[in-house]
């Protein structure tokens, strides 16, 4: 079972972008980054491009009480 999924851009996507979408967070986008080192100097991608997505699992908040955890 692979732990990432393929996306396929759009034009004007870039990782930031990307990160906010699968992470509800931009400072993720490393995370794509690393997964697809041949497309990191790409600042904003043109349509058709398949990426590795990881799937990361996040952490629910200590602060939560334990039935949202």
């Amino acid at each position: 079972m692979a732990n990432y999924f393929i996306y396929t851009t759009k034009a004007g996507d870039t990782f930031d972008i990307l990160a906010l979408d699968a992470y509800n967070d931009e400072a993720k986008a490393t995370v794509i980054i690393q997964a697809n080192p041949q497309y990191a100097s790409i600042l904003v991608f043109g349509a058709g491009i398949d990426l590795k997505i990881p799937i990361i699992e996040v952490a629910a908040a200590a602060t939560l009480p334990p039935w949202k955890r």
